[in-house]
């Protein structure tokens, strides 16, 4: 079995924290830019953030630039999107997708046609 799994979504209040986890299942991250996207219901899927493998690059969302902070850790197999100041707009399931990296940036485009976790449920609540 090759995927990427998210874990790490939950509920929590205004203006608290979450990190979430992208891990490589059946392979390694090696080689590949990683990209954070959310779905909320009757919504369309929206980019976050990504980084790329080599030159660890990243891009963010305005939606989410200065709060939210996309890193990697490639001796743990894992990427990580930590999510600060978070907000009830932030409620969404939260994704993420992998792709063969090709460049020194990472492409938001590319890894939205890219292979996708099941992802893991945020739910930002008074």
């Amino acid at each position: 079995q090759l995927e990427v799994v998210e874990s790490g979504g939950g509920l929590v209040q205004p203006g608290g924290s979450l990190r979430l986890s992208c891990a490589g299942s059946g392979f390694t991250l090696d080689y590949y830019d990683i990209g954070w996207f959310r779905q909320a219901p009757g919504k369309e899927r929206e980019g976050l953030s990504c980084i790329n493998y080599s030159s660890g690059r990243t891009n963010y969302a305005d939606s989410v630039k200065g709060r939210f902070t996309i890193s990697r850790d490639n001796a743990k197999n894992t990427v990580y999107l930590q999510m600060n100041s978070l907000k009830p707009e932030d409620t969404a399931r939260y994704y993420c997708a992998r792709a063969r990296s090709i460049e020194i940036t990472c492409n938001m485009r590319r890894l939205s046609s890219g292979s996708w976790g099941q992802g893991t449920q945020v739910t930002v609540s008074s």
